[in-house]
This record gives structure tokens, sequence and C-alpha cells, in this order.
């Protein structure tokens, strides 16, 4: 598995990470017990994964904890965040994330976010919310100040591109995959320029996991003129991408895409089931897309900035 430097963190970091969210959450939203999801991330681990990505709202960190007990510590990287929905305080930063480490097993996290922040609430947590979590860094008990945001509800990355005015962030959680590639002029050239590490949020979700939603979702972004009948085909959207020498599938086309896209480091990818991690596992481990095929979703898509993929 390549390894990135995670920009101005200076982690080494495998291209692919753990995601303990999302719509499977290490596969507690799918049935697995608790063993089963510890297992899972462990293969993960053990198949030389060594970034993992939770947060106290997916009900996964004591999985993580469990999962990464007897390891080396030092060699991975571990991202976990704090929900900010309502008027959270400075010390419900402080309780959230001694909560966090217990779950985890650990004294410190890599990275830790502000978690899904929209444009409006912005403002209140820069000025409020930052500075308590600089002084847990200073504490030793986060290493490098992280934010995400809600990629569903802000399918412009209207509070990414207010964030990148400010010094303060050395990770940011981005929502990108073939169906919207915005962050490509919106946030990528902003993060690059100040060496900060992108963790890819949203490179496959149900659209480019299920033909029928991306049908769907096609049918949508036609009627609104973000995408032209006469470039695709129909019955098959994305079937070009699926030939010898390009990609298995769709869902290994999105993740390599994602990949291989400037300004990114790591793409997150979650399961919790054990053949699809070995599936997703193998699609970062082949090489680049095909150009052409890579073009020709560029070109698709080009105008394409109002669905997150879900």
């Amino acid at each position: 598995m390549d390894r990135v430097i995670l920009g101005r963190t200076g982690l080494e970091c495998t291209v692919m990470g753990v995601g303990c969210g999302g719509p499977s959450r290490a596969g507690q939203s799918t049935g697995n017990t608790v063993a089963e999801s510890v297992a899972v991330v462990r293969q993960a681990l053990d198949a030389g994964i060594n970034i993992v990505d939770t947060s106290e709202a997916y009900g996964t960190e004591e999985i993580v904890g469990q999962a990464i007990r007897g390891l080396d510590r030092g060699s991975l990287a571990l991202s976990t965040k704090k929900g900010v929905r309502g008027a959270i305080s400075p010390q419900d930063v402080v309780q959230s994330l001694e909560a966090s480490l217990k779950r985890l097993g650990t004294d410190y996290v890599d990275l830790y976010h502000l978690h899904a922040v929209v444009l409006e609430d912005y403002e209140r947590l820069l000025h409020e919310i930052v500075p308590v979590m600089q002084r847990l860094r200073d504490q030793g008990k986060i290493r490098y100040l992280a934010i995400s945001e809600r990629f569903g509800a802000d399918t412009q990355h209207a509070m990414l591109q207010r964030a990148l005015q400010d010094d303060v962030w050395d990770v940011m959680m981005v929502g990108f995959n073939p169906l919207n590639q915005s962050a490509r002029t919106r946030v990528f050239p902003h993060t690059i320029e100040k060496e900060i590490g992108v963790l890819i949020m949203f490179a496959v979700r149900r659209a480019l996991s299920r033909p029928e939603r991306l049908r769907e979702v096609l049918d949508e972004l036609i009627a609104r003129g973000e995408v032209d009948p006469g470039e695709i085909d129909p019955r098959d959207p994305l079937g070009f991408l699926v030939h010898e020498g390009g990609a298995t599938s769709v869902p290994d086309a999105a993740y390599r895409f994602c990949r291989d896209e400037p300004g990114t480091h790591v793409v997150l990818s979650g399961t919790g089931n054990p053949a699809h991690l070995q599936a997703n596992l193998a699609s970062f481990e082949r090489p680049p897309l095909p150009e052409a095929d890579r073009r020709r979703l560029e070109q698709i898509f080009r105008h394409v900035d109002s669905v997150a993929g879900n």
C-alpha cells in the first residue's frame, strides 16, 4: 500500500484509510456484532493500513480501541471528531475528548476534528472552540487540529472555503467523488498552497455502488442542466469505466479516481464486510485509471456541485 505525507503534519499515512462512520459504521449499521466489527478493522490494520477515522457520533471509538490494542501506537494515525451541533462550550470539548481517549484506549489522538461544520456556525467555533483545541494540543492530547464539512448539506464547500482563510487547520476532511468534483477548484488549490492534509470522504456512496440510485441521481442532474444527456449512456452511465485495463467496477474506479486527484492524501473507505474490505484494499493497489477514462469522468461531471453521491 502506497504511503503519503499528510501535508504539514508530517505523518506518513497509507493512501487508504479505515473509515468507521458512513452508512456502515464498521458494520454496526448492517448487523455486525461488536466482535465482527473489531475483526474487520483489525483486518485492515493487519493488511498495512495505518490511519483510522472515527467519531464520538459514530459509536465506533470503542471498536477502534479494541482493534488497535496491542499494536504499536506510534505507527498509527488516529482521527476522531467532536460533534458541533448545538451550542457546545469549551468544557464540552474537554469532556468529549477525555471520553474519546478513554474509549480509544490512548492518551492522545493524532487528528481531532470539529465534525460536520456548516458555514453559519464557523465563526463562533473559530473564536470559542479553537482556542481550547489549541490548549489541548499544547497539553499533548491532540497532535493536529482538523475540521470536516457537512458535505451532504454543503456540496459547494462554502464552509471549507471560509475555513481556508484561517491558518489554524492542519487537516481538512473533504467530500469528493466522480459525481461532484467541485473541490478540485474550490478547495484543493488552497490546501496545496497551505500544505493542509486532506482526508477524502464520500468517495463511494449509494450512487456509486447501486446502479438504480446512480440513474436517479443522473436524472436529477440532467433536469437541473448539470449533466448533458448526450454525454452518457442512460442504460449504463458509467459502464465505460469497466473494461480490460480499466476498472473492475464503478466503486473501484471511484476509489482510484479520488486517490490520484492532486491535493488528496488519504481516501477513507468503510465497510463491515471482510470480503468487501479485501476488494477495497485491492482497488488502492491498482494503477491509475486510464487517462481517457479519467478525462471522460471530468468532462461528464464538470458542472456538478449539487449532489454528494448519497
